[in-house]
């Protein structure tokens, strides 16, 4: 089953093709750009990440409606609380408004919504409004929605080989039977695909400490569209490279 999507240039109209059968399981999203946007606009760091919020809200729409199972979203990072505490507020701030606009919609549209991060450290208010999403969401069998938050690769893996010792101390896991498989199961993606496709807006070309383990085999995508600008058309043209390409997983070039 193919879906075609019109997209124009400065040339000619060029028409993408997409593969219904074939979109990623799970693609995860580097949402980044929003203060840039907000600088070339003249306008305070605070605007652009409110803007961001609204290319939240058409993304998982789509990804929902084309049939994408998990859309990962880094949404606040472990290297975050550097930032000035303003611009860590009003990305609480904004997170909160989100989910209490957002969940009716998100739950009748079947989307589970799940975190993956420590969220213990985040303000008690974005505890509590997380943990309703979730619980309201949590039989629903569409789009698996994971926020990124208070999220870094290397401390998720560290907290996964602190778990597994303990595990290992407690005779549950004997060291023989350790491999990938299993190590995968004390990550926050437990039960989850790796992500096919990882997708970074704003020109930057690095993974900024997300998915690490998962990332070995995904397919990358970089845009210079800052994550405001970020619309549907843009997930499409992503998802039709990826189709292009041929994914060896270490083997042989098929022929």
């Amino acid at each position: 089953m193919w879906k075609f999507f019109a997209k124009k240039n400065k040339n000619a109209n060029i028409n993408i093709k997409i593969d219904m059968s074939n979109i990623p399981s799970h693609i995860a999203i580097i949402m980044d750009g929003n203060g840039r946007w907000a600088k070339e606009r003249n306008l305070p760091r605070s605007m652009g990440h409110k803007a961001g919020v609204e290319t939240i809200r058409e993304i998982v729409k789509e990804c929902n409606k084309i049939g994408v199972k998990y859309l990962t979203l880094y949404a606040f990072s472990t290297e975050n609380w550097k930032r000035p505490p303003d611009e860590v507020n009003t990305l609480m701030k904004l997170l909160v408004e989100y989910l209490r606009k957002e969940v009716e919609e998100l739950h009748s549209n079947n989307v589970k919504i799940n975190t993956i991060g420590d969220i213990q450290e985040l303000p008690k208010v974005c505890i509590e409004q997380l943990k309703e999403a979730r619980n309201k969401t949590q039989h629903n069998k569409g789009l698996v929605l994971n926020l990124a938050l208070n999220y870094g690769g290397r401390d998720e893996i560290l907290r996964g080989m602190k778990l597994l010792y303990e595990d290992v101390k407690k005779g549950i896991v004997s060291i023989e039977s350790i491999n990938e498989s299993k190590f995968s199961n004390y990550l926050y993606t437990k039960g989850m695909p790796d992500p096919d496709l990882i997708i970074r807006p704003s020109g930057e070309q690095r993974l900024s400490n997300f998915l690490i383990w998962q990332c070995a085999y995904s397919e990358f995508w970089y845009s210079t569209i800052k994550w405001p600008d970020f619309k549907k058309e843009h997930i499409h043209k992503a998802i039709y490279d990826y189709q292009n390409r041929d994914r060896r997983f270490g083997g042989v070039e098929s022929e």
